[in-house]
């Protein structure tokens, strides 16, 4: 054999050899056996229903707590209105209260009686509003709605602390509305009525309707059941007035800080009726 011819076949055959060495092994696993497989499907459905079990336990839990935590807000809102109405309550029990202080004697001489018509507007000056008043010489003392009349005293003397009893239509400086008033009670009257008898307090306020400036007597007790929040008895009307049932407002309003000017007084006298108190 020629030489070259040998060299060839031994380059060849190292090639060969060299290609078997260099050969990359498979990674490929070894196929599953039935059993195998079964066994493994049963232990992935095991972890699954697992975790779904414990998932369904937190979002129970999680609800719970929700529900918890949301009766606890209402509460707590519950609670905080409750505190916000207590709070204004004493504010409005803190708030200084209008002291009227027994007013001197105003002895103005009226030239003639003044004429009044059924309804009239009043001033008190003490309190500081202007309100509707009845004009009645049917009934003897004259009355002013009140409420939470309560009794006390001061200085050795009986006085009366309250608030002016309206209705939302009643017309009144607004800021009076609420506004706890002191006096002092002069003397007590007994109402006799069809469902039995009553004590009433009667406190004395210096009142001014049109030209008339004079100390009235004023009984307490809540009217927000009639029409006019004042009623004008014949005591007051002695020797200084007379009245024209067919008429009324035939006086001004008086004005006050925080009320509304004389000239608009038509619009809340437009809305009356009348109607007959007892």
């Amino acid at each position: 054999m020629r030489p070259g011819v040998l060299w060839l076949m031994v380059g060849l055959s190292l090639s060969f050899a060299g290609c078997a060495v260099t050969q990359p092994e498979s990674n490929e696993p070894p196929p599953l056996s039935e059993a195998s497989f079964n066994s493994r499907i049963l232990e992935l459905e095991t972890s699954l229903a697992q975790q779904c079990g414990d998932a369904s336990i937190f979002y129970e839990q999680q609800r719970n707590q929700q529900q918890a935590l949301t009766a606890d807000i209402r509460e707590v809102g519950s609670l905080l209105r409750r505190l916000r109405q207590d709070v204004a309550s004493l504010e409005a029990r803190d708030k200084d209260p209008v002291i009227i202080r027994e007013e001197c004697e105003v002895n103005e001489v009226q030239d003639s009686k003044t004429l009044l018509g059924r309804s009239e507007w009043i001033g008190l000056p003490s309190i500081g509003t202007y309100l509707k008043a009845r004009v009645d010489s049917g009934a003897n003392t004259s009355s002013l709605s009140a409420s939470e009349i309560t009794r006390f005293e001061r200085d050795g003397e009986n006085w009366v602390r309250f608030k002016l009893a309206l209705n939302d239509d009643d017309v009144v400086v607004d800021r009076v509305r609420n506004e706890w008033i002191e006096a002092p009670i002069i003397r007590r009257v007994r109402i006799v009525q069809a469902s039995g008898e009553e004590s009433r307090p009667v406190i004395s306020l210096l009142m001014t309707l049109g030209p008339i400036r004079d100390n009235v007597e004023f009984t307490l007790n809540d009217r927000t059941h009639l029409d006019y929040p004042v009623l004008l008895g014949r005591r007051f009307m002695m020797d200084i007035a007379t009245i024209d049932v067919a008429q009324t407002y035939l006086h001004q309003r008086p004005e006050f800080p925080g009320g509304e000017p004389a000239d608009q007084a038509a619009d809340d006298e437009a809305v009356d009726q009348d109607d007959t108190e007892d």
